[in-house]
């Protein structure tokens, strides 16, 4: 592909990645509304979740999610893996957990399941430093647990909202399997690929499967 036609294809990308962006806020805006108010009265403090991940050329850039743990989490978590030896093996392979103590309650699994805290993340297109479509960013200490090629693969796209993973299984996979699927995305990346990862992520989220 020309790098002309590289540029319009982007430049058509990131105007997908802003219509669509704009309406789920507004759309999603008052269900997320009421998410934020059962999270401050769960656990009073701060309802949002910011984090850095690393994002695309490896640039660090700071992630939005609604809260969905408990403040002293990290602490609950450390004491539940050092206390359980199949929940260590567990986040071992995942890098999650399917009953983690540092979940807050209903209001957390339900945003979760939903996908609801993710949508704070439109914020993080809408400014360019994710897509709608494209690997999931991971934290900056993760880095050290993958291949290099898979992160070199990872590193020429954006990040995204929603990806091949996660319309192919979401957090069951493994991480190997995770990461193949995001370099045979960075390979086969269309906006028929695009089309069709976002049309399949309504059913993934409406079931919950594989969420946590």
């Amino acid at each position: 592909m020309s790098s002309h036609s590289t540029r319009t294809s982007e430049s058509i990308r990131r105007v997908r990645d802003i219509a669509l962006a704009c309406v789920l806020l507004i759309v999603l805006s008052p269900m997320v509304l009421l998410v934020i108010v059962g999270i401050y009265l769960s656990d009073r403090g701060s309802v949002w979740f910011v984090q850095s991940r690393i994002g695309k050329d490896g640039q660090l850039f700071r992630m939005y999610k609604l809260r969905t743990m408990y403040r002293m989490g990290d602490a609950l978590l450390r004491k539940h893996l050092e206390n359980n030896l199949q929940a260590r093996t567990e986040w071992a392979t995942y890098l999650r957990l399917d009953h983690d103590p540092r979940v807050l309650g209903f209001v957390g699994r339900f945003a979760r399941r939903s996908s609801l805290d993710e949508v704070p993340q439109l914020w993080n297109v809408l400014r360019g430093e994710m897509s709608m479509v494209g690997p999931r960013p991971f934290p900056p200490e993760h880095a050290a647990l993958f291949d290099s090629p898979a992160w070199e693969a990872r590193a020429q796209v954006l990040p995204g909202l929603t990806g091949l993973w996660q319309v192919s299984g979401r957090s069951n996979l493994d991480i190997p399997s995770m990461l193949a699927l995001d370099v045979q995305y960075v390979e086969r990346r269309s906006h028929r690929l695009d089309t069709w990862i976002l049309l399949k992520t309504i059913p993934a989220v409406f079931s919950s499967k594989g969420a946590y």
